[in-house]
């Protein structure tokens, strides 16, 4: 456990014991959620919690380097050991892994995962999308879900959804009370902004990307609809336009189908599996594309809308789920089944400038919206209602 410093505890202070296991585990948007929340806490709202973070060790990796001075505390269980020791808790309504915690007045669970405590808790809900769409995720996972997530949303004090799209599912498929749902918007980091020409042909070189490209950000799994943007793609490329399609993402699951695709359409020349990337190279990959796609079929937030317009790309996306709400009129929108209407987006987009650079300026703006000091200062908030403590609510503005 780290060290705290003589001034650290103060009677002043709401002490919060954060989960930070997803920052540890995991890739994507729940790691980078819970890194950049928790860092926030720490660097900018010490003087109003006093925060401890948590997580299960069992793969041995570690905390990410700008959450190592937050104090931390381990517990070391296997993977599904503590999955079902945190289900097994709420069934049996009894406080089995409370010793294992450090001491705190609130407990934040910022992935679907919460054991029944004797402290109030705060629940993050990123997403339903096993509800919404089944077929998309693993058996497995899906089974554990289904039982333990209407368990989880029933027993926490509190609970964050990262849009008003989270929070319209939690009320219609949970009967959740509205009151007991805030809306919390994740952020997007100061340095996702338009990349100098040097740093993009550093990063498509580094990455074996030939431009003109299209760009999608994201893991590898059917929800992303990879699928309608390579119909997209072969209907442009039949066209004559010169742009490849760059796939930015890790590997996820079930994705098979969608990339023997890029065979049957005869564009294993044209579509690019980049791989991860790291953080850093992405405002130059961002900066570098033509237009940036995400017809997704769910997302709970969609970090990479907001990513590519801060970074100045043109956005095409999804008319589904949170994607609307997050991009507002800064993107052009599109259904998630229609590659020709797809295509059809795209090809106005390439074709006139004038779109293009609207579709910048509005991006920009609608990009500047959403900053993690808000988020972190409006989860401070959920904090004391969660305790009981009297608080004012955050300014929208700040």
């Amino acid at each position: 456990m780290a060290e705290r410093g003589p001034e650290a505890h103060s009677a002043d202070r709401l002490r919060v014991v954060l989960d930070a296991g997803p920052a540890v585990h995991q890739s994507a948007g729940l790691a980078r959620y819970t890194e950049r929340l928790a860092s926030t806490l720490w660097q900018k709202h010490s003087d109003r919690i006093d925060l401890t973070l948590f997580y299960n060790s069992h793969s041995g990796h570690r905390l990410p380097s700008s959450l190592e001075s937050i104090p931390s505390r381990t517990v070391r269980l296997g993977q599904y050991s503590w999955r079902l020791g945190a289900l097994a808790c709420q069934l049996l309504r009894a406080p089995l892994l409370e010793r294992r915690l450090p001491a705190g007045e609130v407990y934040h669970a910022t992935e679907h995962l919460l054991p029944w405590l004797a402290r109030p808790t705060v629940l993050t809900v990123h997403d339903l999308i096993f509800e919404r769409f089944p077929q998309h995720h693993t058996y497995t996972n899906r089974a554990f879900l289904r039982v333990a997530m209407p368990l989880f949303v029933r027993r926490a004090d509190a609970i964050i959804a990262v849009s008003q799209h989270t929070k319209r599912d939690l009320l219609d498929m949970y009967g959740t009370a509205p009151e007991k749902v805030c809306v919390v918007d994740e952020g997007i980091d100061e340095y996702f902004r338009p990349a100098a020409e040097k740093d993009i042909r550093r990063a498509q070189e580094q990455h074996s990307i030939r431009r003109p490209y299209l760009l999608m950000v994201g893991t590898l799994e059917p929800r992303k609809n990879h699928a309608l943007a390579f119909r997209a793609l072969a209907r442009l490329k039949a066209e004559g336009w010169p742009h490849c399609l760059v796939i930015v993402g890790g590997s996820g699951w079930l994705f098979d189908s969608a990339q023997r695709q890029v065979e049957t359409l005869q564009l294993t020349d044209d579509v690019i599996f980049a791989g991860r990337a790291p953080d850093a190279d992405l405002p130059a990959l961002y900066s570098g594309a033509d237009c940036f796609l995400m017809p997704s079929l769910y997302e709970g937030f969609g970090f990479p809308v907001l990513e590519a317009m801060a970074c100045g790309a043109p956005v095409v996306c999804s008319r589904a789920s949170s994607l609307p709400d997050i991009a507002g009129d800064a993107a052009r929108f599109i259904e998630p089944m229609d590659d020709e209407g797809m295509a059809e987006t795209v090809r106005q987009v390439l074709s006139d400038p004038n779109i293009a650079d609207n579709m910048r300026r509005s991006g920009a703006r609608q990009a500047a919206r959403f900053r993690w000091q808000r988020a972190a200062l409006e989860s401070v908030h959920v904090y004391s209602i969660a305790a009981g403590w009297k608080a004012q609510p955050p300014s929208r503005r700040a």
